[in-house]
């Protein structure tokens, strides 16, 4: 319990902070010296790095677990990747926890289909009526959410030829990557990222042969690569501007 209070101060939800630490100080008073030394000893020798990613609302996060208790039905409004709201109505399912994020699953009725939402991206949410909760499809919603929080970001996308089986390739990509067998040595797959030189990055760390089948910019992002790295193993330097500094080629 002392453990999980100290990481829920520093942790993902809003608000909290000041309550686990009033509880923890509460704790420490009342639990036997022999355990109270290894909570000291615990905190003296753990570390935390500051916590960069997104916060979510204690009150948001709470009106979503008590709909997903009492079978509710939801709106709320919510911001896409791009930023543009639109309110939406849900029939929720699970709240997930993926490193500092909150997701929730939910059927999106104006959509038809199962969605996932961040929760840190997610206001105001209201219940409107009772539902008979629907069987997610293969039940297993932390694949749902590691199969659709990618994809669903990615800004560039593209199609790829792998000079590789199909299963090894699948095993160094994330669940959220198709992957489609072309014969015992080959696969096409649909990969993504913020930008082509990211996606060119990322392909290049698989250390596997491959060839870009309908992506202009992804094909130029590689000879920028390709271009940068001969000048590296050459020793050649990159061109200088002006005032003499390196310049920084995107």
């Amino acid at each position: 319990m002392a453990i999980g209070l100290r990481t829920c101060a520093g942790g993902s939800v809003a608000g909290i902070e000041e309550t686990s630490v009033r509880a923890l100080a509460k704790l420490e008073q009342v639990l036997p010296s022999r355990l109270r030394h290894r909570v000291h000893a615990m905190h003296r020798a753990t570390v935390a790095v500051p916590g960069t990613g997104p916060t979510v609302d204690a009150d948001v996060l709470t009106a979503l677990a008590a709909a997903i208790r009492g079978s509710e039905r939801l709106r709320f409004d919510y911001a896409d990747h791009g930023g543009a709201t639109s309110r939406r109505d849900a029939e929720p399912h699970r709240l997930v926890t993926w490193g500092r994020r909150w997701y929730l699953v939910a059927w999106d009725n104006d959509r038809g289909d199962w969605r996932t939402f961040r929760v840190d991206r997610l206001a105001r949410p209201v219940p409107t009526a009772r539902f008979t909760p629907r069987r997610l499809p293969d039940g297993d919603v932390a694949t749902l959410v590691q199969g659709g929080v990618g994809a669903a970001t990615w800004r560039h996308r593209a199609r790829v030829l792998m000079h590789a089986p199909a299963e090894q390739v699948g095993q160094r990509l994330p669940p959220a990557v198709s992957v489609e067998p072309v014969d015992a040595d080959s696969c096409v797959v649909d990969v993504g990222s913020d930008s082509p030189h990211m996606l060119a990055l990322h392909l290049g760390l698989l250390d596997v042969d491959f060839e870009v089948l309908d992506d202009p910019e992804l094909a130029a992002a590689f000879r920028r690569l390709a271009d940068r790295y001969r000048r590296a193993a050459s020793g050649r330097h990159p061109a200088r501007d002006d005032t003499g500094e390196l310049g920084l080629q995107g």
